[in-house]
Parts: C-alpha cells; structure tokens; sequence
C-alpha cells in the first residue's frame, strides 16, 4: 500500500474527493451514501493513517457503522485509485439484532396522540405503505394512483421503482387536507420539503406522547408493517416485494420476531 497517499496537498485530496463523488454518481448511488462515503474518505485523508489504523477508530461503534467504514474504504481504493483493497482487513460480521416492532394497539396510540393532520399522515403513509423515510420524503402526488389503488415509489434504495398499495386509511387521510396535489406529498407551510430530522420528530414525539418506552423511530413502522403482515398470513414473498429487498434472506427476520408461530407454541402447554 501506498501510504504517501495519506500527505497529499489539500488541492490533491480535494480533487480525489471530487472523482469519489463522480465515481459514485456514474453507479448511482444514493445522496445518503455518497454524503456518508465522501465524509469518511475525507477524513480518511485528513487522519494521515493506514486503511487498518483508520478503520480501528470505530471498533467501539455498531457492527453497521464499522461495516459503513469499510464499504467506504473498498469503494475508495478500488475505484478511484484503482488499487486492490487490502484483504488481510477483516470485514465486521453484520448485526444479528432484531429489529423493534410496535404491536397494533402502540400503533394506533401513535395515530390518536397526532392532532396535527399533517404529521398523522406522515404516521400513516410510514405504517400503511411500508415505505422507507428517504422514499417518503421524496413522495409527490402524481406517484398516486387512486383508481388503481397503488403508490408507486420512484426514489428507492437502489433506484429500483416498486409499487406498493394504497391502503384505504392513506386514502381517506388524503380526504382530510384541502390541498393542491402538485409537487411532495409532505411539504411545510414554506413550501420546503420535509427533510429527515423532521420526519424523525414526528415520529420521536407521537412515541413520546402515547407513552410507547420502545425506542421509535420511522424505520420501526416499516418493520411493523412487515411483522403485522406476516402475523396475519402474507406471503413471505410478497412482502419481500413490497419492502423492495433485494433478497428473501432481508425479509425472512421479521419471522423471527412474529407472534404467530411464536403463540401456536404457547398453546400447546
């Protein structure tokens, strides 16, 4: 390894974080990872360490932000500099940890807490679709289809279009807002789209206002959705497609954290 990369002028590291960003454009990466990508290779440079050295600094952090680091680095090396990535640097095992899921009664606390309409169909839109918190953000009206009863989500992760249904509670939410249909579905009274730590607020505060002690966040209302979906007989597959995974093996947690066969056992003492 090349370790003079790491004393480079600042000209020099400006010009390689201009080709990472280039380099992940072309791939289409999405905004989050490529904000995530650039800031770790920049301070990769700024710290002056090896790929190993840098890379011990998050030892103390989560099995994901480790793994983050090291995608980072990979992509880095292997496509901007174009020099094999070492291999004797050890990949993080992914977490096993299951993820927290909200039972029907929490949920529907969460909906009756929100007075404000806006932020209960941010609620709704998060539990009734599935979708993931950058795919509301980018939601627009024209990816509506009442007649068919679809939502079709264009900003997805790994720019892979997917439709999912229009359930009946989204719909007759809509009912209540008196609202032009142009343009993001969630906008403020400025006309700026919600941004993510807005989105996070809604969801923090409802938690907080209908007493709910598990940690609550947007991501906890797709993995309910699944989960509910699975406890009442959704086929594994179809709910694959509509979370927009990849691979089955994704989908296949949350039968690990559904009551349904986990009940049948406790029938049988």
């Amino acid at each position: 390894m090349n370790f003079s990369l790491f004393l480079l002028s600042v000209e020099e590291r400006n010009l390689l974080l201009t080709k990472l960003g280039e380099e992940l454009g072309l791939r289409k990466y999405s905004p989050q990872t490529v904000k995530a990508y650039s800031n770790i290779i920049e301070n990769l440079l700024a710290s002056e360490k090896s790929p190993r050295d840098f890379l011990l600094q998050y030892t103390s952090k989560s099995s994901s932000s480790i793994r983050l680091v090291y995608f980072a680095l990979q992509f880095f090396f292997e496509k901007v500099l174009h020099q094999p990535f070492d291999e004797h640097i050890p990949l993080a095992k992914q977490s096993s940890k299951l993820p927290s899921v909200l039972n029907k009664e929490e949920v529907n606390q969460l909906f009756s807490v929100t007075y404000n309409l806006k932020h209960r169909l941010v609620l709704i839109l998060l539990y009734y679709s599935g979708m993931r918190l950058h795919e509301l953000i980018n939601l627009c009206w024209e990816d509506f289809d009442f007649q068919r009863g679809t939502i079709h989500l264009k900003t997805t992760k790994g720019s892979k279009d997917r439709v999912v249904f229009l359930h009946e509670k989204i719909r007759t939410m809509i009912q209540h807002f008196n609202l032009q249909m142009k343009g993001f579905v969630l906008q403020s009274n400025l006309g700026k789209k919600y941004d993510q730590r807005s989105i996070q607020m809604i969801v923090r505060q409802a938690a907080r206002k209908a007493g709910i002690n598990k940690r609550v966040t947007p991501h906890t209302l797709r993995h309910s959705f699944a989960t509910h979906l699975l406890e009442a007989g959704a086929d594994i597959r179809s709910i694959q497609t509509l979370l927009g995974h990849k691979n089955l093996q994704t989908t296949q947690i949350y039968t690990h954290v559904a009551n349904k066969d986990i009940q049948k056992l406790a029938d049988l003492l």
